[in-house]
């Protein structure tokens, strides 16, 4: 056991307890942690030889959570590990055993390579759907940009190759995007896949699909899903949006009160896809990509997707755990 510092003795006394401690606590205690190690311990290096011994593997995963939940580059979450003891605390480190921005690099590199950030994803999910959070009824779709720096000042010249250029209204982009399938009565995400941003929205409503569902909505950007060529023998019955242009063409009378009615109702239920947007990039600051190529973007974008996860069912997995 490692003896508190007199700084640490003395913070551990303090009478208040900060807003990012709450979140550490509450995130300690519904991340499935047993799960998430069992994914990475195939792979994490063992150690060997009387050389220097690897971290343990659960302070990584658990720095590696928090340069995804407060967005640190690995340099920032060196210093922030030195600087933060509550960040120290999760960590189950002390000062004199942080680990350097390398380690911490080669950390995410690893995850990376055995492409686990799909494992974790799916860790999470089946923690969830243990728990009884998932119902599997219906879903819904949708997809968000998220920018990418389209600056050339680097040492190839050139913009992300990954990356490309969409309007949106009157505005360009350029970047991915990220599509998901989200369950309707939970708002929990099921499925994610990534694109370029020139990609459609609607090339990607099926792959959102786990094949249990009875209806699926989505916006008017999917318009004709159901008659792609992967729909053929679905079963399922999609609730899209009517273009609001259609909508306003139609004469006034009862007809356009009732559609207007019913469009305002399917809206309601769709706002609920809106929801693990804001999560990662309100709560988790992903207002850009942090990394270069589709690759790592998807990993860390699946990763964060499995935190939102966590964070919005938090108290319901207390409840249910106790």
């Amino acid at each position: 056991m490692n003896q508190l510092t007199f700084a640490e003795a003395e913070y551990a006394s303090k009478r208040k307890q900060t807003r990012r401690e709450r979140f550490l606590a509450e995130m300690d205690a519904v991340v499935p942690w047993s799960a998430l190690l069992a994914v990475i311990e195939p792979h994490y290096p063992k150690p060997q030889g009387p050389g220097r011994r690897p971290y343990p593997m659960e302070t990584m995963l658990r720095v590696h959570l928090m340069q995804n939940w407060f967005g640190y580059s690995d340099p920032g979450m060196e210093e922030a590990l030195y600087e933060v003891a509550p960040l120290r605390q999760f960590a189950r480190l002390s000062l004199s055993q942080i680990p350097d921005e390398t380690t911490i690099l080669n950390f995410r590199h690893l995850l990376e390579a055995h492409d686990l950030a799909a494992q974790v994803f799916a860790a999470v999910n089946t923690h969830l759907t243990d728990h009884g959070l998932f119902l599997r009824q219906g879903t819904i779709v949708d997809a968000t940009i998220i920018s990418a720096p389209s600056s050339t000042k680097n040492t190839q010249r050139q913009r992300d190759p990954d990356m490309h250029q969409t309007r949106k209204g009157n505005q360009w982009y350029f970047g991915m995007k990220a599509h998901i399938g989200v369950d309707r009565h939970s708002s929990l995400v099921h499925t994610v896949t990534t694109t370029p941003a020139n990609e459609s929205d609607i090339s990607q409503a099926h792959a959102l699909l786990h094949g249990d569902e009875q209806e699926a909505y989505g916006d008017a950007g999917y318009t004709g899903v159901d008659k792609r060529p992967e729909a053929a023998g679905s079963k399922v019955e999609w609730r899209v949006a009517e273009r609001r242009s259609r909508i306003k063409a139609l004469p006034e009378g009862p007809y356009k009160d009732a559609c207007l009615e019913l469009e305002h109702l399917q809206a309601k239920v769709r706002a609920r896809v809106e929801h693990p947007f804001r999560v990662i990039k309100q709560q988790f600051k992903l207002s850009r990509l942090r990394f270069k190529g589709l690759g790592k973007n998807s990993a860390h974008v699946l990763t964060l997707f499995a935190l939102s996860n966590l964070w919005m069912a938090r108290r319901r997995l207390a409840a249910a755990t106790g």
